[in-house]
C-alpha cells in the first residue's frame, strides 16, 4: 500500500456517501476512515494521522468550511477537499480563500478527487 500510515478521513453526515467514499479510497489503496460529523472527527484518535481530509460542506452543527477553519486555528493544516450537493459561491470563495485544495459539487469526478489526494500524499512522502 503506497500511502500506508497516511489516512484519508471522510466527514459526511450522509451514510451512503461515507460508505461509497470509503470503498473508493480503499479500492485504490488508501487507508480511509469515515466520520458522521465534524465533531466526531475532531474528537477522534485518527486526527493525528490524517494526511488528507474530504468533508461535506453542509452538515449539522459544524460545516465543512468551519471544520477546516477550526483545524487551521489548532495549527493542523490538513490538505482538504470540500464536497457539496448545494454549491454556494459564498462558501466556495470562503473555502478557497481559507486554503482548501478544491470545492467539488456532488456528483463529482472521482478521478479529479483521487488525483488531488495522490498529488498531496505523494508530495508529502517525497515521491516523484
Amino acid at each position: 500500500m503506497p500511502h500506508a500510515g497516511r489516512l484519508v478521513a471522510i466527514v459526511d453526515d450522509d451514510e451512503s456517501v461515507r460508505k461509497a467514499m470509503k470503498g473508493l479510497m480503499r479500492a485504490v489503496g488508501f487507508d480511509a476512515e469515515v466520520f458522521s460529523s465534524a465533531e466526531e472527527f475532531l474528537r477522534s484518535a485518527e486526527l493525528s494521522r490524517t494526511g488528507f481530509l474530504v468533508a461535506d460542506v453542509n452538515m449539522p452543527n459544524m460545516s465543512g468550511v468551519r471544520l477546516y477553519e477550526n483545524l487551521l486555528l489548532q495549527g493542523k493544516a490538513i490538505p482538504t477537499v470540500l464536497i457539496t450537493a448545494y454549491p454556494s459561491d459564498h462558501d466556495r470563495s470562503r473555502a478557497l480563500q481559507a486554503g482548501v485544495i478544491s470545492y467539488l459539487t456532488k456528483p463529482f469526478d472521482e478521478h479529479a478527487l483521487l488525483a488531488s489526494i495522490r498529488r498531496v500524499l505523494d508530495q508529502d512522502s517525497g515521491a516523484p
